[in-house]
């Protein structure tokens, strides 16, 4: 739709006006009509349409002069197809007759000067700058949808720089341009202009924390936009212009801060006192959310610290990343001091443009002793950093309580880069341990990954990552789930005693009391721990298969027993955990459950390699016993994968 301006004009005098191309003029012919008056007529340069529209009906002026009877809801409007050549190069005349119709009484004479004017971003996301978008005033998602996006520029270009390039006013290298996106305003017209006209680029108060503007002119970069600057006035003193600027997000979406961004433009008209605003028009950027990436992503980096006692581990994961093609980082001890739980620390995950893709790590509020890890040795070029941190919290807060799943369609809504999930406090409950607000509040307002909550406070680290993952299969819809099952582990272990093994023991020549599988089944405390945590477990699938619309055939059961521990009263696992494992594409690294071992095989990893090998997995058992397992977690709490992002683009997801 046409912008539309009215305009008040007096009889006797020449009105001047700058036409701004792509408007309508309305002008109210009835008000400034002399005395008498009872009829008009328009006369216009060829350049110029114009039109009578009253409450009926609107008639375009013909060629030759026709008169309208003059009426106090009768409008000329006005409009223009091509830029002037010079100033008040056309011209509207109205001319006012009363009872003599050959005799005019006055005129109203309109001198116009046509300009082009438009505020132009990437609308159609197609990464470049298109010249006047229709709908770059507005944002829509879906693969017919429009409207700009805004990278949050939370990598750090500049060698030596001391913070992430979103945290200062400049713009340290041109690198840097690459991480913003681009905005052109753009102007035609005579070479010279009437004097004291004015352009002015502006933004709400709402939005200054959420972005920083800054104008390119050749070789330098100013700030014109954000922070406590809400508007910056440029003298409009030539036709033909190109003013380059970048923008670049400072904060992502969150429960305080909305993920559109608007840009203002308007052309000022010099008043007595001040100016007034003849042309408006804006553009909307979407800021880009962070979005996690699942297990059924390639791998690209994988990371695992180095600490005094995982030597053995370190060798057996290292090859396990070699199997898989993949790089590997090792944190060393003087980085992680002593802090092995990468996975608990940081979340990988990126974000998206049409005209850049970039990793981002989440740095969870826990800050142990690998606090500085992500912030000095991730935190780069082309590799960015964020946060939330809390002054209350607890092992819900960290990242191994924090997991997505693999794209998914649930009764007929497509989440097509899956869901986050996280574990809280059961949801009746008063007194449980939850994932702090913040964090929460940051996931919720990413919106592409909708969050599932689960229950997993019944387990004393109380992180979902001890009884779920996912893992890449060739069929149904492209993966499987995997929950622990002490109902498994326990058919298991009885059909093993109905076979004559009851005998056989778990954690044989390991630095600790082996166990009898008799031990395990006479031991009715233990299975009713089970069996509470059974309960646990069930009440989470019913939850993940209404959440991701999962049938039981989606689901693999993965045999897991825990003990309850007598002071807290939360669970932990009985043997290494089998679910809590690293994906690195087909290959698995599983903890190694150190079973009975029957004809020389552990039936728990035979029950494993049946379950999942059949999908063309490939199972590698690693002895996470000593350094990991003995301290409440396994591999996958030891270890972290970048992984490459989505095909699928973010802002064509139909919401």
């Amino acid at each position: 739709m046409s912008k539309q301006r009215t305009l008040r004009m007096e009889c006797g005098k020449p009105n001047q006006v700058i036409y701004v191309l792509g408007t309508v003029l309305n002008i109210d012919v009835y008000k400034p009509a002399p005395l008498g008056s009872k009829s008009f007529e328009v006369h216009s340069s060829p350049g110029v349409k114009c039109s009578i529209s009253d409450l009926h009906n609107v008639t375009v002026v013909a060629q030759h002069a026709k008169r309208w009877i003059l009426n106090n809801r009768t409008l000329v409007v006005v409009t223009m197809e091509k830029i002037s050549n010079y100033v008040n190069d056309n011209k509207v005349t109205i001319t006012y007759y009363g009872d003599k119709l050959d005799q005019p009484i006055d005129k109203i004479i309109l001198q116009l000067t046509a300009v082009y004017i438009s505020l132009d971003v990437d609308a159609d996301r197609d990464g470049k700058v298109e010249k006047n978008n229709p709908n770059k005033g507005s944002w829509k998602w879906g693969p017919k949808g429009h409207g700009a996006i805004l990278l949050v520029n939370c990598d750090k270009d500049a060698p030596g720089a001391a913070v992430s390039d979103r945290s200062d006013d400049t713009v340290p290298i041109f690198e840097d341009l690459a991480d913003m996106s681009q905005m052109i305003l753009r102007t035609e017209g005579p070479t010279s202009l009437p004097p004291d006209y004015k352009l002015q680029l502006y933004i709400s108060a709402s939005d200054e924390k959420k972005v920083h503007v800054f104008r390119h002119d050749l070789t330098k970069m100013t700030k014109v936009l954000g922070g406590t600057m809400l508007s910056v006035v440029m003298d409009y003193t030539k036709g033909n212009n190109e003013y380059n600027f970048f923008i670049e997000g400072l904060r992502f979406p969150d429960k305080e801060i909305g993920s559109l961004v608007t840009v203002n433009l308007s052309l000022l008209e010099p008043m007595i006192v001040g100016y007034a605003p003849i042309f408006t028009e804006q553009v909307v950027f979407h800021l880009a959310p962070w979005i996690m990436t699942p297990n059924t992503l390639a791998p690209q980096d994988v990371y695992v610290c180095s600490v005094m006692d995982n030597a053995k581990f370190l060798k057996e994961f290292t090859a396990l990343v070699e199997k898989a093609m993949s790089k590997l980082t090792i944190c060393r001890e003087d980085m992680n001091r002593g802090d092995r739980w990468i996975q608990d620390e940081i979340e990988f995950g990126y974000s998206a443009a049409p005209h850049k893709t970039f990793p981002i790590v989440f740095d969870s509020p826990r800050n142990r002793g690998l606090e500085m890890f992500p912030y000095k040795k991730l935190l780069g070029p082309d590799f960015g950093h964020v946060t939330r941190t809390s002054d209350v919290g607890n092992s819900l807060d960290s990242f191994g309580n924090l997991e997505v799943s693999p794209p998914v369609t649930v009764n007929g809504k497509e989440y097509p880069m899956g869901r986050i999930i996280i574990g809280s406090a059961f949801p009746t409950t008063s007194h449980g341990r939850n994932m702090t607000k913040v964090v929460q509040d940051f996931l919720y307002a990413q919106t592409v990954q909708s969050p599932i909550e689960l229950f997993s406070d019944w387990l004393h680290v109380g992180h979902v990552d001890e009884f779920l993952t996912f893992v890449p299969a060739p069929d149904r819809k492209g993966f499987r789930l995997l929950l622990v099952s002490p109902d498994a582990c326990c058919k298991l272990f009885m059909k093993i005693q109905q076979e004559g093994h009851g005998e056989a023991m778990l954690f044989e020549n390991l630095n600790t009391t082996p166990i009898k599988i008799n031990e395990i089944l006479n031991n009715q405390a233990l299975l009713r721990d089970n069996s509470y945590v059974q309960k646990c477990v069930d009440w989470n699938r019913d939850v993940l298969k209404k959440e991701l619309g999962l049938d039981e055939e989606d689901i693999i059961d993965i045999p897991v027993l825990f003990r309850i521990r007598d002071h807290f009263q939360r669970a932990v696992a009985l043997f290494p955990d089998m679910v809590n494992m690293i994906v690195l594409g087909k290959y698995l690294g599983i903890p190694k459950p150190f079973g009975p071992l029957i004809n020389g095989k552990c039936p728990l990893e035979s029950a494993v390699r049946a379950a999942l090998e059949p999908l063309g997995l490939d199972c590698n058992f690693i002895d996470d016993f000593d350094a990991y397992h003995l301290q409440l977690g396994e591999v996958h709490c030891g270890s972290n994968v970048l992984r490459k992002p989505f095909a699928f683009k973010w802002w064509n997801m139909e919401m």
